[in-house]
């Protein structure tokens, strides 16, 4: 189990931070509780490397939807925001807006369009890998990230954000 953590520790806490939108309690709990399935589950788990990684961002991306079906059926809470998420730049007022703007236009995605688009452009994964970690075919990948960046481009637009 020791080797499991140490191999994907890493990009599994990383991929949960973006499916979470930066929420770094968010993050550590569902990776906790990853590593907690695949503590319970190892015989389920797979023996191969590629395998096991794809087996624990399944579960963690499974989580991650669970956790944002459950957040989203109660309020917001003054805690959930997070000042350290204010980047630092020459015009600080327009990056968070951008941000802000970003953030919205991921928000509406479903989880599965947001997984693909997470993955693709802020872990820089390639489309094997996605495919591989959420189960689906590469064309599926392709699909979504087309139609992701799409609704994206077209929130940006409406909103008077830069696409």
């Amino acid at each position: 189990m020791r080797a499991v953590h140490t191999a994907n520790a890493a990009p599994l806490h990383r991929f949960l931070l973006r499916l979470v939108d930066g929420r770094q309690e968010a993050a550590e709990d569902l990776f906790q509780e990853t590593m907690l399935r695949a503590w319970r589950n190892l015989d389920e788990l797979p023996p191969d490397g590629d395998a096991q990684r794809r087996w624990l961002f399944r579960v963690a991306r499974n989580l991650a939807i669970d956790a944002l079906r459950a957040r989203q059926a109660r309020p917001p809470e003054v805690g959930d925001l997070d000042p350290g998420r204010v980047p630092v730049a020459a015009d600080v007022l327009e990056c968070v807006l951008d941000r802000q703007l970003l953030d919205d236009a991921l928000r509406r995605l479903s989880p599965e369009h947001r997984t693909v688009l997470v993955r693709l452009y802020y872990e820089d994964a390639s489309v094997a890998d996605v495919a591989a970690s959420t189960g689906v075919p590469e064309g599926t990948v392709r699909s979504r990230s087309y139609y992701a960046l799409r609704t994206v481009r077209e929130f940006l637009e409406r909103a008077g954000g830069r696409p």
